[in-house]
């Protein structure tokens, strides 16, 4: 919702404030559209170039997270801590054994079932079932394991981030690509040189549209996104370090609730849920 936000205040304020200070625009929306399509056909076609077709994809759907925000909100933590203790518990309990059904079919478990977004997620689901595994293999140094568990997460950060990347890059190239389309309104206008003075303004002034809608994509609409959406990937890796706190403190031989308590100080303190909330939730979960 700010992208809108923001998009309005910058279309606003830039067109509003020029012409308020006598600027007319009959000029620039006449050579806007051609302008338009031949930066914006570069800089796309650039794009397709320099990426593999999932960046590509991952680029689109990086541009529909920034207009939908953080994948993991306040309640999600919650349902994580829950899950986790869950597992936890039964795991302190009864041994890795028990967990055995849980952990080879996620989708069929019963405590998986109860958390669908965490479930729907691959990956925060691959990293839960494959940490377990890894203890049901006698993979139980909490040292080797919290360094597993991290680069795991490093790794799919690092996928992540690559659209984000990718859409960066074309930002930094739009401007070069502005003055590509303003260097051929230039000779479009030398071409022209014995029209009288007022319609070489004209042309002049369309040509520098080129430069100017360059610069304007470049800083106030392509490189926001692309800051917005490394944002964004940075604040949902907050989730994936949870389980890996919870882990390493449940290695560590820690007791469930303690486990939990750690993971929970890991969560960005704007979605930490209350001390006193998990509490409850742990109650309901052991009455189960």
């Amino acid at each position: 919702m700010t992208l809108f936000l923001g998009l309005a205040m910058v279309f606003g304020l830039v067109f509003g404030g020029f012409m308020l200070s006598g600027g007319k625009l009959d000029i620039v929306m006449y050579a806007l559209p051609y302008e338009g399509m031949m930066i914006g056909g570069a800089a796309i076609g650039a794009f397709v170039i320099a990426n593999s077709f999932s960046v590509i994809k991952s680029a689109i759907g990086g541009v529909l997270k920034v207009i939908k925000g953080s994948k993991w909100k306040g309640k999600d933590y919650e349902d994580l801590l829950s899950l986790m203790y869950e597992l936890t518990r039964i795991y302190k309990q009864q041994g890795i054994l028990a967990l055995d059904d849980h952990i080879e079919k996620p989708k069929e478990s019963e405590i998986f079932g109860r958390y669908p977004k965490i479930l729907k997620d691959h990956f925060a689901t691959e990293l839960i079932t494959d940490s377990f595994r890894m203890l049901s293999m006698q993979f139980d140094d909490k040292f080797q394991t919290e360094e597993v568990i991290s680069r795991k997460i490093k790794k799919h950060h690092h996928e992540a981030l690559e659209a984000a990347h990718a859409i960066q890059t074309m930002a930094d190239g739009l401007p070069a690509i502005g003055i590509v389309a303003a260097v051929l309104g230039v000779i479009k206008t030398m071409s022209s040189i014995d029209e009288p003075p007022e319609i070489l303004g004209g042309m002049i002034g369309g040509a520098l549209v080129g430069t100017f809608l360059g610069v304007f994509l470049a800083y106030c609409m392509v490189q926001p996104i692309s800051g917005r959406l490394k944002q964004i990937e940075d604040e949902d890796g907050h989730f994936y370090h949870v389980i890996r706190d919870i882990f390493v403190a449940m290695v560590s031989n820690h007791p469930p609730n303690i486990c939990v308590e750690i993971g929970r100080g890991a969560i960005p303190t704007r979605m930490q849920p209350d001390f006193y909330k998990v509490e409850a939730s742990q109650r309901g979960a052991a009455a189960q």
